[in-house]
């Protein structure tokens, strides 16, 4: 099958390069004739028949397109300055009201113009009027739509006509292929690519517009085949181009790892077991390991990664975690380091806010291969760091960091300096690539982790250890603060500890939430007899240090935070969490901060106050966190509030996100492209691999890398 070549739009499509038209397209991610034949309506709009004007006023508020002569243009000033346009026909009068306007307007909506205009026509005080309805200037008799009007996404300076006039250039020249064979689409049942386009593109009046509106049509269906299809073949060739790469294996269980687990004051569950044995198989490998580790909040995943550390060390090799706070990657080197010390282990720890002195000390044991295992935050990632064996690259709460950041650390291999035997290595190691196992304590539903972690093998730490209570949940309302207050004190006087937890460090008069820093001053003042700490993202770090120690110490009763105790702190003795406007978290932040509580024997207890009246999405919220402790079903449920971004760090440069396909609804269509896409890769006849590079360049172009990380 013949490869589909991007073609470049020509001038009549994009007149010319310094146009500013054309640059305007490029913003849009228009720079072919294929990008704008896949540059699909958002919507549509039915201008294929006009009805008189009374006819419109009796259906009542309600979108309908009508046609009339003007009889008056004027500007008025009350209550506002606003261009006001009559317009009759025989049946009557319609007002069109525009709140912003050009002065050109007034010309070219002149006494005597016939107008077609649509818009939701409503019945005002002085009859019907119409806001802002889209319009034309039209001759008497003009000829209607014979189809559904398309609305195209746009940017500013492109209007709806420039983009459907480019649209149909593209068109006319494109030289159409379908990259499915007839058996195939025969197979899947679905319409042939050109078919569905045209389609798409111009709508016969007889079209079920519903199914277009609900992207439910067959026309929509094969979109979103292709562009899962596409999705599917980058990261499974991206999973087969890793595995054909190198990396050091690392086979030794030995005396470190033994002795880890022999001094563990707890056993391992049997999930922590499973998940273990998963990556100590593919630690073995000489292929580069990439394993997502995802269980819930306190699921113990920390000492899972442990154990994997201790095996690239048993192996002669270092290792390294990368942790997005200070905060949680010092929990994790106090919890680490006070299991691996004692065993001979010298566990190097490298953050932004050392001293220079210390840095270069910590930067000195990394290079030389001292410092066995090594953790810290992003300074991990600066040019001056620099590794002796690098073996495993450990990234916790992985969708935290951008996809420059996660590869910057991987890539640290092949930035070594030397062996222990002082002998330089770098033209040996250049060319391996660590093993890689990234953590998650917000669980992955599977439509996600197929759809985009297909090139990573995942494991589930899918039961708590034993000990664990469940945490119980209540919603309150905000004006039962005072309620809310007594039940910290009686928590106090009972010998447990507190967190209140808010969203703000100071006051937002947009948002005008309660801050951190008045919550504190309140709960000092009403609590005298208790001590109270604050803890935000703007303190040093030896004073937030100093704040978090007191609260492990239990010399603070009360600990008043932002979201920076989100992940990685471990309090037993805390078992209340309050959250101030809970209704202004997403709901896998909200899991992670009750999270924080529940992890010693006494019954917890988390209390989300909120303020009313709550919108429809933060009533959902709430509900779920009080129907539910379970990490993956609330994940489920985040997915079909807010769709994908959120999980995957949509904001992290090279995230490419589906446009058509909607993960919550096309569950089927997902699992088609995946099966095809094997099917596909697998096939060793030229035609399969023909198929495969045309479908990827008609879908992903030049972007496929973005999709690999």
């Amino acid at each position: 099958m013949p490869v589909t070549k991007r073609k470049p739009a020509t001038a009549a499509a994009v007149p010319n390069a310094a146009n500013s038209r054309a640059s305007k397209l490029a913003r849009l991610g228009l720079h072919s004739d294929m990008d704008l034949v896949l540059h699909l309506p958002l919507r549509y709009e039915d201008e294929t028949q006009v009805i008189s004007i009374r006819q419109a006023d009796l259906m009542g508020s309600s979108v309908a397109q009508v046609e009339g002569v003007v009889s008056a243009c004027d500007i008025q000033y009350r209550p506002r300055r606003q261009l006001v346009v009559t317009i009759a026909d025989d049946s009557g009068q319609l007002v069109m009201r525009f709140l912003n306007f050009y002065g050109s307007q007034t010309k070219q909506l002149a006494v005597g113009t016939r107008v077609r205009a649509r818009g939701e026509i409503r019945h005002g005080f002085f009859g019907a009027e119409v806001v802002h309805p889209t319009y034309k200037v039209v001759l008497e008799g003009a000829p209607l739509p014979s189809a559904l009007t398309p609305v195209y996404p746009s940017g500013e300076g492109l209007s709806q006509a420039y983009l459907r006039k480019s649209i149909a250039d593209a068109m006319q020249r494109l030289q159409w292929r379908d990259t499915l064979s007839a058996e195939q689409l025969a197979a899947l049942r679905l319409t042939p690519f050109e078919a569905a386009v045209r389609l798409l593109h111009n709508p016969p009046p007889e079209v079920d517009e519903n199914a277009l509106e609900d992207r439910s049509h067959p026309a929509w269906v094969r979109m979103k085949f292709d562009e899962l299809l596409a999705q599917q073949l980058s990261l499974k060739r991206a999973q087969v181009a890793r595995r054909a790469k190198n990396a050091r294996a690392l086979p030794q269980i030995g005396a470190l790892s033994d002795a880890f687990l022999s001094r563990l004051p707890f056993a391992l569950t049997a999930a922590q077991q499973r998940v273990l044995t998963e990556i100590r198989t593919d630690l073995r490998a000489s292929f580069p390991m990439q394993r997502l580790l995802q269980g819930d909040v306190g699921s113990g995943k920390t000492v899972v990664a442990a154990l994997a550390a201790a095996q690239a060390i048993d192996s002669g090799f270092q290792a390294v975690l990368m942790a997005p706070t200070e905060i949680l990657a010092d929990q994790h080197f106090r919890k680490i380091a006070a299991w691996m010390e004692p065993l001979g282990v010298t566990v190097a720890w490298l953050t932004g806010s050392l001293k220079k002195k210390e840095k270069i000390a910590a930067q000195a044991l990394i290079e030389s291969g001292q410092a066995q295992l090594v953790i810290g935050t992003h300074a991990l990632i600066q040019d001056s760091v620099q590794f002796s064996r690098l073996g495993l690259v450990i990234v916790d709460e992985q969708h935290r960091f951008g996809v420059g950041q996660r590869l910057a650390l991987r890539n640290k291999a092949a930035t070594e300096n030397g062996g222990a035997d002082g002998e330089s290595t770098l033209a040996m190691t250049s060319n391996f690539v660590p093993h890689q196992l990234m953590m998650s304590a917000t669980p992955i539903p599977r439509t996600l982790a197929m759809t985009y972690y297909a090139d990573l093998e995942i494991s589930v730490i899918d039961e708590l250890p034993p000990g664990r209570t469940p945490v119980v949940t209540r919603a309150v309302d905000q004006n039962r603060r005072d309620e809310v207050i007594a039940r910290v004190h009686a928590a106090a006087q009972d010998g447990r500890q507190v967190y209140w937890v808010c969203p703000l460090i100071e006051e937002s008069e947009a948002l005008q939430l309660q801050t951190a820093t008045d919550t504190y001053s309140m709960l000092a003042e009403a609590l005298p007899d208790l001590r109270v700490g604050l803890v935000h993202g703007r303190l040093k770090q030896a004073e937030k240090q100093d704040v978090m120690d007191a609260f492990s110490r239990g010399e603070v009763q009360v600990l008043v935070a932002t979201t920076v105790i989100e992940v990685g702190v471990d309090v037993p003795n805390a078992s209340l969490m309050v959250i101030e406007h809970a209704e202004r978290f997403g709901l896998s932040q909200l899991h992670q901060l009750r999270g924080r509580v529940g992890r010693g024997s006494a019954a917890s207890v988390c209390l989300l106050l909120y303020q009313s009246p709550l919108g429809s999405i933060a009533r959902q919220r709430l509900m779920t966190m009080r129907a539910t402790t379970d990490g993956f079903e609330i994940a489920r449920r985040d997915l079909e509030i807010r769709g994908p971004g959120e999980f995957l760090g949509a904001r992290q440069s090279g995230q490419a996100m589906l446009r058509f396909a909607d993960l919550t609804t096309d569950q089927w269509l997902v699992d088609q492209a995946r099966d095809l896409a094997q099917t596909l890769l697998h096939d060793p006849a030229p035609a399969s691999a023909a198929t495969v590079e045309a479908h990827l360049a008609r879908w992903l172009g030049g972007r496929e890398d973005f999709l690999k990380v």
